[in-house]
């Protein structure tokens, strides 16, 4: 068999003999002979007894459903309309980092610390995988765009799955496509998945995790997937393409990012955008979802230069949540949606009483019930020999944006949103101050992104190994030279005409002696709001040795308008003082880490010395702790 996506046009008899006369005729209309040819290849590979034609008609769409729920991959059996629950299999629970590889060609080479296969071999590996893989059962054809249809943005995409319950997520995910891979031409760039959850049990669950393969073919702009169900791993449209997108950005001078995106609503009824990367557990959906602001984005956007100014859009119509911590206090808008009618896919959670249960959700769980594991009560051990908790801590929900009441008018805007700021957020401890402004785009870009730094523990004593670097959070899914990256990400914003401000958040900053967090959850408003009014020039800043922070004077109005708090010149002091050991030992790990990057600009090392030279002049005047009330305005 060749290699999908190449060689000759195959004969549509291996289409025909598996497919109605309608779904026949909806392929047909398709006037794109590679896409007839990757699904007939497709299918000649795996082996499916039928194909579906999705041409994202109602019936089609409502058919996938229903056959989501009638195959056992999915249960309607909750209490809340639109609800219904899937189980991965125990160790299916979460993107896997350790089979999920480029497969790159004997002449090319990526950055040693992605993981990678030569191509012959892991096309050999993954095709075997696949072979019969989706005999007895039916291949799902999905027709998608990634960003809003009609577009400079828009990229069209395949998947071809046996799973009826990723076949069904996607309508959650994704924007409807058929009717853009109509108006597609030979010529027409494409993206490509081809998915099977391979050998099932009698829960519908993938069984073979030991011969789970994720591989990324960027030759062909394929991704491929087997034995996994996990919609990180099964649905290619995620971060799987997201490495796609990167690739083609490089070539094409845009960026593909792994951004969230808010509307903040400033005075006047003004509305400004803002992205934001964090880590996973940094504070990015939280923000997303801060009430009275609205979402555009979650988790993948991108970003082009569009007559000077720089636009965005999401890549994706829906949300692949977190589940763990989502409560009635700290995130009432997401939770009221999670509770009421909509349709709504919950995986790995705990099912009781028709209700599903999470981690962290406000109340006390029950003690028995069915989860990922089986039936569950308190307790239970499991096949790895650890106590399995009631629901996993990487518990999801599907949903599509537009059932979420904050739900950006914009989404779907084929011009995207000007962005007027961009953040960067991670969890650190001991050394960056709550919010702050880069003093120019590469100043923010280096030391805020390319620096993006999360400890894991917070010890007294300061441990080596307790940090992780993670470039602009999107490091795990980068397809070229960590370092070209960077220098693209600086490319891009000296072509800019308009450019929006960079900041640096850290809302995990904590006490050197007793290891308490110094902010609240909900101070993250505040911060957003002032970076709103620092876009628009109405607010002044402090010159600190890392970047402008806040005056006390501004916050302190801006604490009693949105959060109706009082907020103490004590506190602010304790929150901005600048820690001139703690930076010093981060700019040496941040160096420390790119020194080891073969491509790494030379623009970095010199911002990153400009900024130790600004700490050591602010510790010659005020010692090693620099009070806010110490440093000039800008």
């Amino acid at each position: 068999m060749s290699t999908l996506g190449e060689g000759e046009m195959v004969e549509y008899r291996v289409l025909k003999e598996r497919m109605s006369k309608s779904n026949y005729e909806k392929l047909r209309a398709i006037p794109n002979p590679k896409v007839h040819e990757f699904i007939a290849e497709a299918a000649e590979l795996c082996n499916p007894k039928e194909i579906f034609i999705c041409s994202d008609d109602p019936d089609d769409i409502a058919h996938i459903k229903n056959m989501a729920i009638v195959s056992g991959e999915e249960s309607a059996a909750l209490a809340t309309p639109g609800h219904t629950f899937h189980f991965d299999g125990y160790y299916d629970q979460g993107r896997d980092r350790e089979v999920t590889k480029f497969l790159v060609p004997e002449h090319d080479s990526l950055t040693p610390n992605l993981r990678q296969v030569n191509r012959d071999e892991g096309l050999k590996e993954i095709l075997s995988l696949l072979k019969d893989s989706m005999k007895g059962r039916t291949m799902i054809v999905r027709f998608l765009v990634l960003g809003p249809a009609n577009s400079i943005f828009t990229i069209p995409c395949i998947e071809c799955t046996d799973s009826w319950y990723v076949a069904h997520s996607v309508s959650l995910l994704y924007r409807k496509g058929y009717q853009a891979f109509l108006q597609t031409t030979p010529e027409t760039d494409f993206f490509k998945t081809l998915h099977s959850s391979g050998k099932l049990d009698e829960r519908m669950v993938s069984v073979e995790h030991e011969k789970k393969r994720i591989y990324i073919d960027y030759v062909t702009n394929t991704v491929y997937s087997v034995n996994t169900q996990y919609a990180g791993n099964s649905i290619g449209f995620k971060k799987l393409a997201l490495r796609l997108a990167i690739r083609k950005a490089h070539r094409e001078g845009w960026l593909a990012e792994h951004f969230m995106i808010m509307g903040v609503h400033g005075p006047g009824g003004r509305k400004t955008y803002l992205a934001g990367a964090f880590p996973s557990a940094c504070g990015k959906t939280s923000t997303a979802m801060l009430p009275g602001e609205t979402i555009l984005a979650d988790d993948i956007a991108y970003v082009r230069n569009v007559d000077g100014v720089c636009r965005a859009v999401n890549v994706e119509a829906g949300i692949f949540g977190i589940l763990q911590n989502v409560n009635p206090n700290d995130d009432p808008l997401i939770y009221q949606v999670l509770t009421s009618p909509n349709e709504i896919i919950f995986s790995n959670v705990l099912v009781k009483d028709a209700k599903p249960w999470w981690l962290g959700m406000g109340c006390e769980l029950p003690e028995e019930g069915i989860n990922y594991s089986g039936k569950w009560y308190k307790g239970k051990i499991g096949p790895d020999g650890r106590e399995i908790p009631p629901a996993h801590e990487n518990a999801r929900y599907t949903v599509s944006l537009k059932a979420l009441p904050n739900c950006d008018p914009e989404l779907d805007n084929p011009l995207g949103v000007e962005l007027g700021g961009i953040m960067y957020g991670g969890r650190d401890y001991r050394a960056y101050v709550p919010v702050q402004q880069g003093f120019n785009w590469e100043h923010g870009v280096i030391a805020y992104g390319a620096a993006l730094e999360t400890e894991t523990t917070f010890a007294i004593t300061e441990e080596k190994g307790k940090y992780e670097i993670n470039v602009m959070s999107i490091q795990d899914f980068l397809s070229i030279p960590l370092g070209q990256y960077i220098k693209n990400y600086l490319e891009f914003g000296r072509k800019l005409k308009k450019v929006p401000l960079i900041f640096g958040v850290n809302y995990f900053l904590c006490d050197l002696k007793t290891g308490d967090f110094l902010n609240d959850r909900r101070d993250k408003h505040v911060w957003v709001k002032w970076m709103e009014l620092r876009i628009h020039g109405e607010v002044g800043a402090l010159k600190a040795p890392t970047g402008l922070i806040p005056k006390y004077e501004d916050l302190a109005p801006l604490f009693k308008q949105v959060l109706n708090k009082d907020y103490k010149r004590e506190d602010y002091v304790k929150q901005f003082t600048i820690r001139v050991p703690e930076n010093l030992r981060k700019l040496e790990r941040v160096e420390e880490f790119w020194s080891k990057i073969p491509d790494a600009p030379e623009q970095l090392f010199r911002v990153l010395d400009e900024q130790r030279g600004r700490l050591l002049e602010a510790r010659e005047s005020f010692g090693d702790y620099v009070s806010p009330e110490n440093l000039p305005e800008e």
